[in-house]
């Protein structure tokens, strides 16, 4: 398990007073400022985070440190990351992605399907994005109880029952 988890990411400037456009992960988005100080992935650069106002896709947001739109800029693409420990713990059916990114995933039968590269949601539910081995290309597994039964931490491994010809679909097209 990773010490620290992503809970936000700067999308550049939001106007031309240091403001940056502010993606918040949390559950409650609102709560991204509560984890502060937030830091980069490196762990390099720390802030303070204050949410000024929703705008499409997010929030308008003063960051400590920045005061310009140059500045404000320069930050477009930096994820923000907080201690694991100030984060709430999880009912028994949640998951932080990032505890999810490299585990096995083997089909209910016990044979291997790939590793997590990524998680998504695009408004839908989450989908796990796995690599197949012996496959160049990714295979997009929807992250349900009915497609994955079994999400084990403590072994690294998922069970996964895939809707019929998802696997089938990815090695025939590489």
């Amino acid at each position: 398990m990773t010490e620290t988890i992503c809970v936000g990411a700067i999308a550049g400037a939001f106007g031309v007073h240091g403001e940056v456009r502010l993606k918040s992960f949390t559950a409650d988005p609102y709560a991204i400022s509560d984890y502060d100080p937030l830091t980069t992935e490196d762990g390099s650069r720390t802030f303070e985070v204050q949410i000024l106002r929703e705008i499409k896709n997010g929030f308008a947001a003063e960051v400590s440190g920045v005061t310009t739109k140059e500045q404000a800029d320069a930050l477009r693409g930096v994820r923000l990351f907080a201690p694991r420990d100030r984060l709430p713990n999880l009912p028994d059916d949640e998951y932080y992605h990032a505890d999810l990114i490299g585990l096995s995933v083997f089909d209910t039968g016990g044979a291997p399907l790939g590793k997590v590269h990524a998680v998504h949601n695009h408004g839908a539910t989450d989908l796990l994005e796995l690599q197949v081995p012996g496959v160049s290309r990714t295979v997009l597994l929807p992250f349900t109880m009915a497609a994955v039964p079994t999400v084990d931490l403590t072994a690294g491994r998922i069970v996964a029952d895939p809707p019929e010809g998802l696997f089938d679909e990815a090695q025939a097209s590489d």
